[in-house]
């Protein structure tokens, strides 16, 4: 058993007031690991960082210890877009990401897959190899890294197979700056089970056959509204959903996932990261 002390748990956490905000609220609620936007999810552009941002940053992280953070990236970003000028927007967004991640000493910027819209699954899935082929040319030389999320496969979404993440590594050249934040909802409506041991134990043999487990550098807990295999995006607090507190307890003690962070994404932030949050550290001291 591991110690709730020991294992890298956490939550997304809101930057109002400064990006530092994200870690000291985090660690206020017991996080030992954090995830936050460094910039409007909402917006195309925002303020590049200033020194006294990233020095507030820095000494947050130093005062409360969290040093395994995560960044996601905009909501607006499509990086698989038909459109050519969106596509344009998207790629420079998604590089301005990467410059404030780095700058920030964060080694992963997570990104869900994109959507392919009105071209075709095959279109969509070469345009987003390019994007991330071309991304990290751009970067040549910089840590941090991008993390292609598991999605749901609503709608056009890519990413629903395991399939598909194996296909974009392989477009950047196998590149060691590629890695995979798995996120329990989206894998299990996406048809996935991972509700009983054996279940788990398949899907991440599949996972590591397909992609292998080395890539696999954060894991998104939250619960799922929907069926398995429905492909509804739709997050659950931990336990009230399709997936039960037991998922979570299995996933949690599961040795092969024991290093990775796991970061909360479940509804109603402010009111329920705490409740959640020790929901799973329950889970792992349960007998």
């Amino acid at each position: 058993m591991m110690a709730n002390n020991t294992r890298l748990i956490g939550a997304h956490m809101p930057t109002t007031g400064g990006l530092h905000k994200a870690i000291t609220s985090g660690h206020e609620i017991g996080c030992t690991a954090v995830q936050l936007f460094t910039a409007s999810p909402r917006q195309w552009r925002s303020r590049p960082l200033s020194e006294e941002d990233i020095q507030a940053f820095s000494q947050a992280r130093e005062q409360t210890g969290i040093e395994s953070l995560i960044s996601h990236d905009s909501y607006l970003i499509n990086l698989a877009a038909p459109n050519p000028e969106v596509l344009q927007r998207s790629r420079e967004a998604f590089l301005d990401e990467l410059y404030r991640a780095e700058a920030l000493g964060i080694p992963w910027v997570v990104t869900h897959m994109g959507a392919y819209l009105d071209s075709s699954e095959e279109e969509g899935l070469k345009v987003l190899g390019e994007s991330v082929r071309l991304l990290l040319e751009q970067t040549a030389g910089m840590k941090a890294g991008i993390a292609l999320e598991t999605t749901a496969g609503q709608g056009t979404n890519l990413g629903y197979r395991f399939e598909h993440l194996a296909r974009i590594i392989d477009a950047a050249g196998g590149s060691e700056r590629v890695g995979v934040c798995f996120d329990t909802c989206h894998v299990f409506v996406a048809g996935y089970d991972i509700r009983t041991e054996d279940a788990l134990s398949s899907t991440l043999d599949q996972f590591d056959r397909i992609i292998g487990l080395e890539r696999l550098k954060v894991i998104h807990v939250n619960d799922a509204k929907k069926s398995l295999g429905s492909r509804v995006d739709r997050h659950e607090h931990i336990g009230d959903g399709e997936l039960g507190n037991e998922t979570f307890r299995i996933l949690l003690r599961e040795p092969r996932l024991r290093s990775v962070p796991v970061i909360l994404e479940t509804p109603e932030a402010e009111k329920m990261h705490p409740v959640n949050l020790q929901r799973l550290k329950a889970l792992m001291d349960a007998p």
